[in-house]
């Protein structure tokens, strides 16, 4: 007993502590750069779509990452590799800071989505170390709620922070220095602050899978890219992304004759897993993929385009903290609501909220006030969505793959964003004048955040009712 409150402890004021600080600079990441894109796109002399490019290549980088991250983490230990994985997302941050070159600044924005590890090695963390306790599974939400909680706090931090640089710091560099700063702290808390505790177990990184794996998702985004550089009537780019598809049927075969797979695609198909899986990819559309457009719609000048608000970045700054602010309360409220119904439902209501959220935008855009009520409804569904994905894949996976598991929750979030910015990328490019996207490409980016977003709730009605409850809770449910 003492045993388990001394664990308690430790994993709630020591561990969760720091990672609380890693993750409020990860949201700082998420919300700085937000309000300041547009400023961004004209200071390196590109139009509001291109802007779309800018997310798919940094997501394409996540998605490849990721995975053999996670699994380094499993073999070398989550805290070594949440440490270098920091300073690369510390270099990259300086480099944005001082890039003038369109090229240049592409290349360190995509290595910077690097960070999108830190969550999922975090979680692997907690868990791990919340080995023994009864409630194993609570506990990890609990602290995986607090962690997201703090990640949404950074995002609101760093969405009014960047109205302040931008109103009180004039060159563009200087304004970039903030979270370039911050994340050089985030090294120094990783080093210190996190103890690097883990049994070293057997295994090797699947290059062949990795190699696979990278090639199938090259070849899908490319053919995305493809559809908008040479036009949608062109057989090649669908040419390329058939590649893609193809590659993943030798890069599954693999995987299952694989001693120590990159990705345990028999764990993947339980019916408590591949439905979290394939939600994380759909929300990937919304969460990731709709950002730069919900932004550059609210800048766009109405009385040159007819639509949009006209919104400066200081003006901008608050409806992106409000809609944080929602996925802050979600991420709160899930731990507490799956003491009441089973996490099962909890997430198919968050995924409800999410839709009925971007469903709203399409009859509900023409005010801040319209805006701003279905972004803090989706954002409270969202909230729920990103602290409870890693956190149920970490509970369905085996002991020594929980790296993988929440990574995998992460990479197929970022495929999802990523091919979304290439689609939303080609419809906000469509009929578009000047520097700004087409009205009818806005409509399309909120239909299909709506409808992946119900596509998840439908898919996540196969899960077990009582997956991811905890033994004693599941004692007490069942007959």
């Amino acid at each position: 007993m003492a045993r388990g409150v001394r664990r308690r402890a430790a994993v709630g004021a020591g561990l969760v502590g720091a990672l609380v600080f890693v993750e409020f600079v990860s949201g700082v990441l998420q919300g700085y750069y937000t309000p300041l894109q547009t400023d961004i796109a004209r200071h390196l002399g590109v139009g509001d779509a291109d802007l779309n490019w800018l997310e798919a290549a940094q997501l394409l980088v996540s998605a490849l990452a990721v995975p053999a991250l996670s699994k380094l983490g499993d073999l070398w230990g989550h805290q070594r590799v949440l440490l270098w994985s920091s300073v690369v997302v510390a270099v990259a941050n300086w480099g944005i800071a001082f890039s003038s070159d369109f090229v240049v600044y592409l290349i360190f924005w995509a290595i910077q989505g690097v960070f999108t590890v830190w969550l999922p090695l975090e979680v692997a963390l907690i868990f791990l170390r919340s080995r023994g306790l009864a409630d194993r599974s609570s506990a990890t939400r609990r602290a995986t709620g607090v962690i997201v909680a703090a990640l949404q706090a950074g995002a609101i931090a760093g969405a009014l922070g960047a109205g302040l640089a931008a109103a009180f710091l004039e060159p563009l560099w200087a304004q970039l220095a903030v979270p370039a700063a911050l994340s050089v702290l985030v090294v120094a808390v990783i080093h210190w602050g996190v103890e690097a505790e883990h049994e070293r177990r057997g295994g090797v990184l699947d290059g062949p899978g990795l190699l696979l794996v990278s090639a199938a998702l090259l070849c899908v985004v490319g053919g995305l890219s493809l559809v908008r550089m040479v036009g949608i009537a062109s057989w090649w780019p669908w040419v390329v992304l058939a590649a893609g598809l193809v590659l993943l049927v030798p890069f599954i075969r693999f995987e299952l004759r694989a001693p120590d797979p990159l990705i345990d695609v028999r764990v993947m198909t339980k019916p408590a897993m591949w439905p979290v899986q394939a939600t994380a990819m759909l929300f990937g559309v919304s969460i990731l993929g709709a950002q730069i457009p919900l932004t550059t719609f609210a800048r766009t000048d109405p009385a040159e385009h007819g639509f949009g608000l006209g919104l400066t970045a200081s003006q901008l700054s608050p409806i992106v903290g409000g809609y944080v602010l929602s996925m802050l309360i979600g991420a709160l409220l899930f731990a507490r609501v799956t003491a009441v119904l089973t996490p099962r439902l909890c997430l198919i209501v968050a995924a409800v909220v999410v839709a009925i959220g971007y469903g709203g935008l399409v009859p509900f855009h023409d005010s801040v006030l319209q805006l701003l009520a279905c972004m803090v409804v989706a954002g409270l569904g969202s909230g729920a969505l990103v602290a409870a994905l890693p956190a149920t894949a970490a509970s369905a996976a085996p002991e020594n793959r929980t790296g993988v598991a929440t990574g995998l929750t992460n990479s197929a979030k970022t495929i999802g964003g990523s091919v979304a910015s290439c689609v939303f990328g080609v419809a906000l490019a469509a009929g578009a004048t000047g520097t700004a996207a087409s009205l009818r490409g806005y409509y399309t980016v909120w239909l299909i955040c709506a409808g992946t977003a119900v596509m998840a709730a439908v898919l996540l009605t196969f899960v077990p009712r009582l997956a991811f409850a905890d033994p004693a809770r599941f004692e007490e449910v069942a007959p």
